[in-house]
């Protein structure tokens, strides 16, 4: 339907940039770039147990170290 009136040159002519920039989002409201998730808070994940939490990192050997 908006297609239909913004095909006709009389309300076309009208729009500026902006009035059309702000038209955009109402064609991509069909769109998630996310994806679809859905969240069922009676199920828990099914996480891979960690077994261990790394270390930190020791500086390479002959770097100088942070003064204590």
């Amino acid at each position: 339907m908006m297609q239909e009136v913004l095909a006709d040159p009389k309300w076309a002519d009208k729009l500026t940039d902006a009035d059309r920039s702000a038209l955009s989002p109402l064609f991509w409201t069909h769109v998630n770039p996310y994806g679809r998730l859905e969240l069922d808070m009676n199920r828990r994940l099914d996480l891979v147990e960690v077994s261990a939490v790394p270390s930190p990192r020791s500086p390479p050997e002959g770097a100088a170290s942070a003064p204590a």
